[in-house]
């Protein structure tokens, strides 16, 4: 746990008491600072209760004994509404922050890594992560992924955090310096919190906020967005790095044709060969991997240690997760796409794929994807999307109407194994969510890793059992 102690002579209240809220009313107790919670949810309350956290309704609370709000960052501070904490605190002018503030306040001796972005913040965090521990280095990794940041173990000077920042956090940081700061993409998103694009862009740049000559930009310049911030960027104070996938940036890293191509130094380009790693198919892992190196070099890891420790990257449970294998057919868990765009990733990394899709449909369903259909050798539907996907299937690709997880799954490893095509995949890339028959994806994912290492004849593949 990390120790709160320097922070005595401050007042805090808790809105929020979800994963890492708990973490920091325990860790506010345990270095015995005054402190008052509150969560809307009844559930949430109980489980504080239970855990020895008295909450306080806001109606109630002191506003003159309160010097800091620590709030959840699911909790809206602008948009669509502010929460009324949050409008309660602006009219008393009380700060407002998140858990990640308080650990920058308390261990600014530690060198902090910041990863934001659209898409693959997960998989840069931990892929960063998976580098410095492989090299030798004492690190935590967590944020927006993994433990709450309070929960983590104290580090020395030479310590580094690794932590996935959403733009819900970065709007909640007030004192945090990112040594190295990641951005990574820039689509649409969240714009019912942050208002329009520009203020979900606005949100984002906070990461790079109270850099300093010597920090480090890493920046993915492979859409608008992220070519317009590194431009802003490279005019401050930061050493900007510029990261791409399909053409190779003056002082930067990129990636063609699956080779990483490290052109930082002064001296012979320095190259990596991403193509034969499973755990990181795909050009969206590719620019995932050219984020996570440039983030080590810019830690002086050597890129000789970088490129030892990338191929043995377990990969993320639910994110194109290998779970298990069959005469050579690999079965891939992708729970985590719940919408097209990021089932668009998982068939664009595959050539023979036995896909696995339903659920909960979204707006627009699978049309989108009518251009990757010809990578797919049969379908097979399952839950409430089942009719509007056939609807959008038919004609251009066959498929089954399955019902079920386990029974599509049996059918798409009768059919894989039937045709005994090298190089196929079954594959779980839903395209929906999962609240038609399971609790939340990861669940979804769980139920397949185990059906598919059920399966006769499978071996279990990856580091989650």
């Amino acid at each position: 746990m990390i120790d709160l102690a320097p922070l005595r002579g401050s007042r805090f209240a808790v809105l929020g008491l979800a994963r890492s809220g708990l973490a920091t009313m325990k860790a506010l107790d345990a270095a015995r600072l005054p402190a008052v919670a509150w969560d809307d949810n009844a559930k949430r309350r109980e489980e504080a209760a239970a855990a020895g956290i008295a909450t306080v309704e806001p109606r109630q609370w002191d506003w003159n004994a309160i010097d800091l709000v620590v709030m959840s960052p699911g909790i809206p501070l602008t948009h669509p509404e502010p929460h009324p904490v949050a409008r309660s605190a602006l009219r008393h002018r009380k700060p407002i922050v998140c858990d990640i503030d308080l650990l920058a306040r308390v261990q600014s001796d530690a060198r902090m890594v910041g990863i934001t972005g659209t898409n693959g913040k997960s998989t840069t965090t931990a892929l960063i992560g998976h580098v410095l521990q492989q090299s030798g280095r004492s690190c935590e990794v967590g944020g927006n992924i993994g433990r709450a940041v309070l929960d983590f173990t104290p580090l020395p000077e030479d310590g580094v955090y690794v932590l996935e920042l959403s733009s819900f956090q970065l709007d909640l940081l007030e004192k945090a310096r990112f040594h190295v700061a990641v951005w990574l993409n820039i689509t649409p998103d969240h714009i019912d919190r942050h208002g329009d694009l520009a203020g979900y862009v606005a949100a984002k740049r906070h990461i790079f906020e109270r850099q300093r000559s010597g920090d480090t930009a890493v920046i993915g310049i492979d859409d608008d967005a992220s070519r317009a911030t590194f431009d802003l960027l490279a005019r401050g104070p930061a050493h900007t790095v510029p990261i791409a996938v399909g053409r190779l940036p003056e002082r930067g890293v990129g990636v063609v044709d699956g080779i990483l191509h490290d052109r930082l130094g002064e001296g012979a380009e320095i190259t990596c060969d991403l193509r034969s790693i499973p755990t990181l198919p795909g050009a969206h892992n590719w620019q995932n991997a050219a984020a996570a190196w440039a983030a080590a070099r810019a830690l002086a890891v050597p890129a000789s240690d970088i490129a030892r420790a990338l191929p043995s990257y377990p990969g993320l449970p639910h994110r194109q997760e290998r779970v298990a294998s069959i005469a050579g057919t690999v079965y891939v868990n992708d729970s985590k796409a719940t919408n097209a765009d990021a089932t668009e990733k998982a068939l664009a990394s595959y050539d023979t794929i036995y896909w696995i899709l339903g659920g909960t449909p979204k707006e627009g369903g699978v049309a989108s994807l009518t251009p990757l259909f010809g990578r797919v050798r049969h379908a097979f539907l399952v839950g409430q999307a089942t009719e509007q996907f056939a609807a959008q299937l038919d004609g251009r690709l066959d498929y089954s109407r399955c019902g079920d997880l386990q029974t599509a799954l049996q059918r798409a490893s009768a059919l894989a194994q039937k045709e005994n095509l090298p190089g196929a995949v079954v594959l779980l890339s839903p395209a929906c969510a999962s609240y038609d028959q399971w609790p939340n994806y990861e669940v979804r994912g769980d139920a397949f890793r185990r059906m598919a290492r059920a399966l006769p004849g499978a071996v279990p593949m990856g580091s989650v059992q």
